[in-house]
């Protein structure tokens, strides 16, 4: 951008319409809200960030509650460093092991602990509840995957996997 306001390639930029900024006003505000009302319940029953619960429930549904790092933090939204932080926590917790992968020592697993899918099976009801209570049971089942469709247009690969 040139110190002008300008634009370097000389265009003005396009305003956005009132449907164009309601959408993305609608957005921003889910984006920015949304975590903490479905974090503050994980939180306060458990003591669990939202990122936590998601890495420890994506654990518990996979197959043997093991998984590679990075597939695990794909499937949590989060970048490698993040979760490599998480888990740091986890296991300091006894609810996650780190193992080299046996198939490939390239590459590290998460394994969830007897103890951890104990916490997640005791986190689950309350985030249940937070996700019904604050977004789904607002929504009728069209809408459900109108949200579906719209998800899946703006996904977003966090950089370490782009």
């Amino acid at each position: 951008m040139s110190g002008t306001g300008g634009h370097e390639d000389g265009e003005e930029p396009r305003w956005l319409d009132e449907q164009e900024k309601a959408a993305w006003t609608g957005l921003v505000s889910l984006v920015l809200l949304l975590p903490g009302k479905l974090e503050s319940p994980l939180r306060q029953e458990h003591g669990l960030t939202l990122f936590e619960y998601l890495v420890l429930s994506h654990l518990s549904e996979a197959q043997g509650r093991t998984l590679r790092m990075g597939e695990l933090a794909f499937l949590a939204s989060g970048s490698l460093s993040r979760l490599s932080n998480v888990i740091k926590r986890c296991e300091q917790r006894g609810w996650v092991v780190r193992t080299p992968d046996p198939a490939d020592g390239r590459y590290t697993l998460a394994a969830l602990t007897d103890l951890g899918f104990d916490i997640v099976r005791e986190a689950a009801p309350t985030h249940l509840r937070a996700v019904r209570g604050v977004v789904l049971d607002a929504l009728s089942t069209a809408d459900q995957k109108a949200l579906t469709r719209i998800a899946d247009k703006l996904r977003i690969v966090p950089d370490d996997f782009g």
